[in-house]
């Protein structure tokens, strides 16, 4: 029972972190007047071709679908934390901040980059503010969550 606590305690909190997330990237695209961002996407349907998993439905619902599915990420990094700490991992407030934002940054960029997607080498300052600010609000979030969640908080 106290693995499940753990997992669902961590996937609200990462749902939170996601919000977190969204939120800068929309104010980002709100400011600089930039696009959406077509890489979460991309690698899901890039991964679903590499593994052989069909995703269902006609061509808008299966859009829709991918679509969906690129910010389930933060949903399970935040579940994997839940789970480190249930293990006894407890840095505190910046660690665990530090650590959910860094497992946001492998959790999509790492595939994006195997993939072929994207490749971070390329990426002027101004792309890698874009994506490093979001995922610092997703810790910092996700993080806090965590602690509010966790009923051996102060």
């Amino acid at each position: 029972m106290r693995m499940i606590r753990a997992i669902a305690t961590g996937a609200i909190a990462g749902a939170a972190g996601t919000t977190a997330l969204n939120t800068v990237t929309y104010l980002d695209m709100i400011w600089r007047a930039r696009p959406a961002s077509s890489t979460p996407e991309a690698t899901v349907e890039k991964l679903a071709d590499v593994t052989g998993i069909k995703i269902p439905g006609n061509a808008e619902e299966r859009t829709n679908r991918v679509a969906g599915l690129g910010p389930l990420t933060g949903l399970i990094v935040g579940a994997g934390l839940g789970l480190a700490r249930a293990a006894g991992y407890r840095p505190g407030l910046p660690g665990s901040s530090l650590t959910a934002a860094a497992g946001a940054l492998i959790g999509s960029n790492g595939p994006m980059t195997v993939l072929g997607i994207t490749d971070p080498r390329t990426w002027s300052p101004t792309d890698w503010a874009s994506d490093l600010v979001p995922h610092l609000a997703y810790g910092i979030v996700t993080a806090a969550a965590l602690h509010i969640l966790d009923h051996d908080a102060p």
